[in-house]
């Protein structure tokens, strides 16, 4: 029960320390290139760029991916490697894809392998899931550059060149092998026509013979690899790790798991590194790993060890009091009935959704790891998941910084990190300090915008679906659980997770689609602007703090300077973090999950 994310914590932890020396070593420059290779580095580097150029190359590097992206899929029924026949998608499900994939998000309204040729398999899906991956940690490198003091953060095509070319290949490449190993296909034909061992499970045709069965491969083992270490998490299939080629045996599923944890673990202590302070990045790395282990356990201890709430019956009836403006008092009485539990064995807890082949506990590990790095790949069904074992999803997707993506969760630590700082200088009356700099008021609205910018792209899409059409018809069930799909939707979006509780009418399908899901043109739309916003903002605003804070003096330490390398400064972190989010998160909680756990209660009616 316990030794898969035992195991997996300890390996993910043993090797993050030699690759993050590998990683500093990288982005520093330090690594000496071949001849050919190092031309083409050479060819990139413009030279160093201030923060603003910075950033300007990196939207507009953004942009280039936008049209090209919308271009490759608008050109999908005529491309070749398309023997299928698959036609064009509507205009907003293409539009929501392509936002998608070049946020680093991953959220499909579509299923691969229902609507995408290995065409755009090949030419769309893969070189985002390499490049937006690269986004993130080459504006974490920008930022500890800041942070040293340097006026110039480097070359942002330089930074993406050694992300990719450097790290990422190499781990992709090894990563595949593996996988091919395991029998994950890899081929550029589009399907496979085989006999079932049962006659006619596929059902007969007219004259009565058995129908085979046909299976859709593709270039699989060259996807995944990157699809776990960007912690992209778009799966070539619709089953994304649940299905049986995408993720064959439980060794593949070890390995799946590890390579999304691998990296967002290297980047926190590669952080410490390139500044010098690698104590400083252990103490939070520890404040991280605390809160992925409580995550793990909550999920497998909720779901794994607990039956599903919805086979277990009430002995007796129970009576409720909602507000009703017609009842006498305003308040009117439901009355529940008993109800018989079901003939369900329940002694490996809640199996629903849940793909046995990997073992009792590793669909409920995976949901909380997938949420805590970003990753948003699935390997069981999280709208399956028990209520209350839901939340560890939940809050790994609201605090966005347990690990997080590669670079982007570090950055969105220090948002944190500076707001805790903040607040304990006003405690004691000192100035507050990081890295032995003064933190101002103009670092203190930084990155208070960039920390809002989450809550308010949630919560407010959420309130609104919530509130309309645009949510009440998509959703699969009605109460608690219908709302707790529509907020997973945005805060996966937001957290440019792309994860889904599923049972949401999302996806439209092909453009000629006489019918597409309810309300899903307002999804794509929504969903697809959510993640634009949440992506660059963020990221964006934590540069310049950074570059701000960098410019000033380093004030000599004294006794009443707060170390950020000890036990206390981990505590105040931890507590900054779970305050605010509490503050921030645990009423629309109290709406969606532990409503339905605690439930029934009528919910709307």
């Amino acid at each position: 029960m316990w030794t898969l994310p035992i195991l997996l914590l300890a390996l993910t932890i043993l090797l993050s320390i030699p690759l993050s020396r590998y990683f500093a070593w990288v982005m520093d420059g330090q690594l000496k290139s071949p001849g050919p290779i190092a031309w083409i580095e050479a060819r990139l580097n413009s030279g160093k760029q201030n923060w603003k150029q910075y950033v300007i190359a990196m939207l507009a590097f953004t942009a280039v991916l936008f049209v090209y992206g919308y271009a490759v899929l608008c050109l999908q029924p005529v491309a070749p490697l398309n023997p299928l026949g698959r036609g064009i998608l509507a205009p907003s499900t293409i539009f929501n894809t392509v936002i998608s994939f070049m946020t680093n998000t991953n959220l499909q309204h579509y299923a691969g392998d229902q609507h995408l040729s290995n065409f755009s398999q090949i030419f769309f899906i893969l070189p985002n899931m390499f490049l937006s991956a690269s986004i993130g940690f080459c504006a974490l490198t920008a930022i500890i550059r800041a942070f040293r003091g340097e006026a110039l953060v480097g070359n942002f095509f330089v930074d993406m060149w050694r992300v990719v070319f450097y790290i990422y290949l190499p781990a992709s490449l090894i990563i595949g092998c593996i996988f091919m190993h395991e029998g994950m296909p890899m081929t550029y034909a589009s399907e496979r026509t085989v006999t079932t061992l049962e006659p006619a499970a596929m059902g007969t045709d007219n004259q009565g013979q058995a129908k085979p069965q046909n299976i859709i491969v593709g270039p699989v083992a060259a996807t995944i690899p990157i699809k776990m270490l960007g912690t992209n998490g778009g799966g070539f299939y619709g089953m994304n790790s649940a299905h049986p080629l995408e993720n064959p045996t439980a060794l593949s599923n070890f390995v799946t798991t590890f390579a999304m944890m691998i990296f967002p673990f290297s980047l926190v202590l590669m952080y410490g590194r390139m500044l010098g302070r690698i104590r400083h990045s252990v103490v939070i790395y520890c404040v991280m790993l605390a809160m992925m282990i409580g995550l793990i356990w909550w999920t497998v201890d909720w779901d794994t060890l607990r039956p599903n709430p919805a086979f277990t019956g009430t002995a007796t009836a129970q009576n409720y009091e909602i507000a009703d403006a017609s009842a006498r008092r305003g308040r009117r009485t439901i009355t529940l009935p008993a109800v018989a539990s079901l003939p369900v064995e329940q002694h490996l807890g809640n199996l629903e959704g849940k793909e046995l082949r990997f073992g009792t506990s590793a669909g409920a590990v995976f949901a909380a790891v997938t949420t805590d790095v970003t990753c948003g790949a699935v390997n069981a069904e999280h709208d399956s998941l028990n209520p209350i074992a839901s939340l560890a999803p939940f809050i790994g997707m609201w605090l966005n910084c347990v690990f997080g993506g590669k670079g982007v969760g570090m950055i969105n630590l220090l948002l944190f990190l500076i707001v805790g700082v903040f607040l304990a200088g006003q405690m004691v009356g000192r100035s507050p300090e990081y890295l032995g700099r003064k933190v101002g008021a103009r670092e203190m609205k930084l990155a208070v915008i960039a920390l809002l910018v989450h809550p308010f792209l949630i919560l407010g899409p959420s309130g609104l679906f919530a509130a309309t059409d645009w949510g009440t018809k998509a959703e699969s069930n009605a109460g608690p659980h219908g709302f707790s799909q529509i907020v997973y939707q945005y805060s996966s979006s937001s957290a440019n997770n792309g994860s889904a509780f599923d049972g949401l009418g999302v996806t439209y399908g092909f453009n000629d689609n006489a019918n597409p899901a309810p309300e899903a043109v307002p999804l794509d739309i929504g969903t697809g602007l959510v993640m634009l916003f949440s992506r660059y903002l963020p990221i964006i605003a934590p540069i310049a703090m950074a570059f701000f804070l960098g410019r000033k003096k380093v004030a000599p330490a004294s006794l009443g300077t707060m170390r950020d390398d000890t036990a206390t400064f981990g505590f105040l972190l931890l507590g900054t973090i779970l305050i605010i989010g509490a503050l921030l998160f645990l009423p629309v909680a109290a709406l969606g999950p532990l409503a339905e756990q605690l439930g029934p209660i009528p919910f709307g009616g």
